[in-house]
């Protein structure tokens, strides 16, 4: 038990290091820069920003008022047209640096929540209640995806960390998740996943069997790819079998309806 909640603590600080990089990355941009549209169609960096910062605060509501965010939830599944909507209509009413300071009072008040969890804590969100390693994943794994988005729209190239093996392992484990949201049947048949990390190390899954099934490269590629960052043409991934290249074809890391993924570069 005490290794399992050192090992949340270490995944809460790798949080806080990636909002700490995506800050620097955003603080001192002027309101033209907070304009600039991303690869997300129809989003500007305030939207991305704004929808982080939505969603860290709802994090946060989830863990220290679960009653409240089960309605706050229930309504959004409810509502006619995308839920998307509301927060984005209000980052796109402030100034860039009021939606700054929205996105760090949110991410702080998620951190301070998030120091009550236990490895053994349920919480609530959209759709089956997760388990407290996977939710501080989750919001790690949109930090970094949305911060993707960020850097993209402004031509900055972000230097990898060792912090992407908690969004491949949400990527691998949530290759289930990509048919369930799609209505499709997932074949039976295993892939293995070997990655080389940014610093050189080997992280492998499912590999004990070797199955010709298998999924091999680098791991900034792979997050790019289970995150919908980038085309899996734009990688270099090796993807051997149809189980697998069916499966990297509609990767699926976040939660929510099937995202519509990203043309290549090329």
């Amino acid at each position: 038990m005490a290794d399992a909640q050192a090992a949340l603590a270490d995944l809460r600080d790798d949080l806080r290091a990636e909002h700490a990089e995506l800050d620097q990355v955003v603080a001192l941009l002027g309101e033209v820069g907070w304009d600039a549209p991303t690869p997300a169609e129809g989003w500007a960096v305030r939207d991305q920003i704004s929808h982080l910062a939505f969603f860290d605060e709802t994090a946060a509501l989830a863990i220290t008022e679960p009653g409240r965010f089960q309605e706050i939830a229930d309504a959004a599944m409810n509502l006619d047209g995308d839920p998307m909507d509301e927060h984005l209509r209000r980052g796109r009413r402030l100034r860039g640096h009021e939606v700054l300071t929205w996105w760090q009072t949110a991410r702080r008040c998620f951190d301070d929540a998030a120091t009550t969890l236990t490895p053994k804590t349920r919480i609530p969100w959209f759709g089956p209640p997760m388990g407290a390693m996977s939710f501080v994943s989750a919001r790690l794994m949109e930090t970094w995806a949305h911060g993707q988005d960020v850097a993209d729209a402004l031509g900055v190239i972000r230097i990898a960390t060792n912090r992407l093996r908690h969004i491949a392992h949400l990527g691998v484990r949530a290759r289930p998740f990509s048919y369930v949201v799609r209505g499709l049947t997932m074949p039976t048949d295993q892939v293995s996943v070997e990655l080389t990390s940014p610093s050189g190390e080997l992280w492998a899954w499912d590999t004990e069997s070797d199955p010709p099934d298998q999924v091999r490269g680098p791991a900034l590629d792979f997050c790019l790819v289970v995150t919908q960052r980038r085309n899996i043409v734009d990688t270099e991934l090796e993807v051997k079998g149809r189980a697998a290249n069916e499966w990297l074809g509609i990767a699926q890391a976040f939660a929510g309806p099937p995202g519509p993924g990203r043309p290549p570069l090329r």
